[in-house]
Parts: C-alpha cells; sequence; structure tokens
C-alpha cells in the first residue's frame, strides 16, 4: 500500500526564513529610476511611493511624468463642459457657432488655476479646474466626498521632472458629431505657431468618381470654390480658427505656475483624450517664457494673440488612401506677423498631425495656397 506523504500546512504558510539576501534590494537606484520612468502616470507613482522609505525617496527623482486629468471642477453646478460624457448634440449654425466661441472663454479663462492657500480670496463663481483624485493634502477640493487636487499640488513633490505629458479627458471646443477639428500649437512667451485642420464631414465611403473629377476641375481654376463661401462655409472656419486660437492660448496662459516651478523641464506637452488640440513646448521655449514675461488678453484669462499671417488650403472633397473622405477639407498654417520664420515654408506644416490625419495635411499643402492676416486678439 503507497503512502503519500504531506508537508505539514504550517510549514507552507510560515516557511522557514531562508539565508540568502533579497536581490531586490541590489538592485541600484539607476534601474528603479529606470523602471519608474517607463511607468510615468502621476498616480501609479503616488503608489508605488507608500511601498517602501527606499521608493519614497526615489518617486521625487522621476523625469518623465504623465498626468491624466480625471474631471474639472467647476465651482457652479453646471455640468462641466469638457465632461467626456456628455452628448454633443446637432443645432443650428449659429448654435454652434455659439458654442465654439464662448465656451472655450467660460470653461477655459481658468483651466489649470490652482487652488491657492486658504488665505488667497475665493475664484469666482464660475471659475473651473483641473483635478486628479487623490488623498488629503494641502490645496485639496472637496465636492461630493471625493477629494481632488490640482495638477500643480500633484506635481509639487517632484525635483527632475524633464518631460511632463498632461492628458485633459475631453477636448474644449464643443463640435457637432461627424465634424474634424485638430490644432497643434507651439508656444514660448507667445504664440510661435499653430496648424489647424478641419472638415465639415468624415466619411468613409469614397464619393463617384465624377463628383472628384469636377472637385478638381474647380480647383484648376485659380480661385477658391464656391462651396468655401455658402451654406457659412467661410464663417465656420474663422470660427474654428479663433477657437482653436483661444483654446491654446488658454492653456498656455495657465500652465505658467507649472512652468515656473520646474525648472528642469525639457519638453511639456498640454493635450485632450478626444486628441483634439496639442500644446506643445521645448525648453528654449519653456526658458523663454521664464524669462519673458507674456502678454496677457484683458478680457480673459489667457495668453494676448499676436497679429498673424494666416495660409489656408481647402479642397470640397479630398479622399484619402484609406478611402476616407473628408468634406470641405480645410488646413490652416498660422505664425505671428513679426515672425522672422516664413509661413510659406510648408514642412512643418505636413508634419504637425500623425497618421491618417497627417496626410491629409500632406495632401492639402500640394493645392492652392490662399493667404489671409489676422489682428491681434
Amino acid at each position: 500500500m503507497a503512502v503519500i506523504h504531506r508537508s505539514d500546512p504550517l510549514s507552507r504558510i510560515h516557511p522557514e526564513p531562508l539565508d540568502q539576501p533579497d536581490f531586490f534590494d541590489h538592485l541600484p537606484d539607476s534601474i528603479l529610476l529606470l523602471v519608474f520612468n517607463r511607468i510615468g502616470d502621476v498616480k501609479a507613482l503616488g503608489r508605488c511611493g507608500v511601498v517602501s522609505k527606499r521608493f519614497h525617496s526615489l518617486v521625487p527623482q522621476v523625469g518623465n511624468v504623465v498626468v491624466r486629468v480625471d474631471c474639472v471642477i467647476s465651482d457652479d453646478d453646471e455640468p462641466s463642459s469638457l465632461s467626456p460624457d456628455k452628448p454633443r448634440s446637432s443645432a443650428s449654425p449659429f448654435s454652434a457657432i455659439f458654442r465654439l466661441i464662448f465656451k472655450p472663454l467660460h470653461a477655459l479663462t481658468q483651466l489649470l488655476a490652482t487652488k491657492r492657500s486658504s488665505s488667497s480670496p475665493s475664484p469666482s463663481p464660475s471659475s473651473s479646474s483641473l483635478s486628479i483624485t487623490g488623498g488629503g493634502e494641502d490645496g485639496e477640493i472637496e465636492q461630493g466626498g471625493v477629494t481632488h487636487h490640482s495638477p500643480t499640488q500633484v506635481l509639487k513633490n517632484f525635483n527632475e521632472i524633464r518631460f511632463l505629458r498632461i492628458e485633459l479627458p475631453a477636448g474644449e471646443l464643443g463640435i457637432d458629431d461627424g465634424v474634424l477639428l485638430k490644432w497643434r500649437a507651439e508656444f514660448g512667451s507667445t504664440l510661435e505657431n499653430c496648424v489647424i485642420l478641419g472638415a465639415s464631414s468624415v466619411a468613409t465611403d469614397p464619393p463617384p468618381s465624377d463628383d472628384s473629377n469636377a472637385a478638381a476641375a474647380v480647383e484648376d481654376n485659380g480661385s477658391i470654390p464656391e462651396s468655401f463661401y455658402t451654406n457659412g462655409g467661410l464663417k465656420l472656419r474663422v470660427v474654428w480658427t479663433i477657437s482653436s486660437l483661444i483654446a491654446a492660448s488658454a492653456r498656455h496662459y495657465l500652465l505658467q505656475p507649472i512652468i515656473a516651478e520646474h525648472k528642469t523641464l525639457d519638453s511639456l506637452v498640454l493635450t485632450d483624450t478626444d486628441g483634439q488640440g496639442v500644446l506643445c513646448m521645448n525648453r528654449d521655449q519653456l526658458e523663454e517664457l521664464r524669462v519673458k514675461p507674456l502678454s496677457a488678453s484683458s478680457a480673459s484669462k489667457r495668453t494676448l494673440v499676436p497679429a498673424l499671417n494666416m495660409r489656408l488650403w481647402y479642397a470640397p472633397s479630398l479622399e484619402l488612401p484609406d478611402g476616407t473622405v473628408l468634406k470641405g477639407a480645410t488646413l490652416v498654417a498660422i505664425r505671428p506677423s513679426e515672425s522672422k520664420k516664413e509661413v510659406c515654408d510648408v514642412s512643418w506644416v505636413s508634419s504637425a498631425f500623425d497618421g491618417v490625419y497627417g496626410v491629409a495635411a500632406k495632401m492639402l499643402v500640394k493645392r492652392r495656397t490662399y493667404c489671409l492676416e489676422m489682428n491681434s486678439f
């Protein structure tokens, strides 16, 4: 009869300590920092910081940090205009224009405003701020039993950030379903350049070949196609341009506290989960903002947009290689009038977007160019 020997259950639950070292403790700090930099996410790094005293001392040295904003806290009881769950219902062109112009002014004037100390004045009734859910520290915001913190408060314990990426929960511009609007802007102490890509509709079915040939013929006559002016097309593109510049300048203005506090920054990117807008700043641009004060708009808390030179490319219908068709495709390249760089140099324009939208930009810059100017605002 076979005898089965079973190990003592208590010995499995409470094994005898082994006389071998913990090799994890022998890993150098540089290896752990490499792991933490790959993690990036500020919430995950916060959890790592409470694992041990060693981790707690290393997390503030992380150089690559990503801050994903949970929500925008508003002092009034209205739902946030940046809530990703808020439906974007269709409306008349005039109501759409109203939303595009005035929503950014309402929701962005204090978009990144940090919670000041208790001695500071209370914020205005319509103010709002970005927040990340977290535990209680100074500068916390209490709403609905949940504690929130501004990005400035979340980042205050990081001493050596080099690459910072902040992601908003949604784009600021409340566009209708099916409308394409994307922008990318670079700032120093003021706007250096901005590229805007828009389309009145995006379809996956290619148009009939006759329509494509007719559109191409219109492009060849040397004038802006009639479709650019009719049905509010011109007004809508003006709204796209102004709204994108307002959103970009508001983001830039309200990043000042973070830029001033973190002097080790080499790169800062402020984007959103919708991929609607991207603000980028490199090391030289960040340093310029610290040294040279920005010009603020007197009407709202945003950076003053200087007088601009613009180049515009338009196609009534643009069919991309993957079969996607952009109706009323419009590309706008913007630089300050006083810029020493020529706006007609389109190399930076065609590389502003990735993927299918980058392909669209490359196709549009090969078309006829139209020159425009815009005053400071």
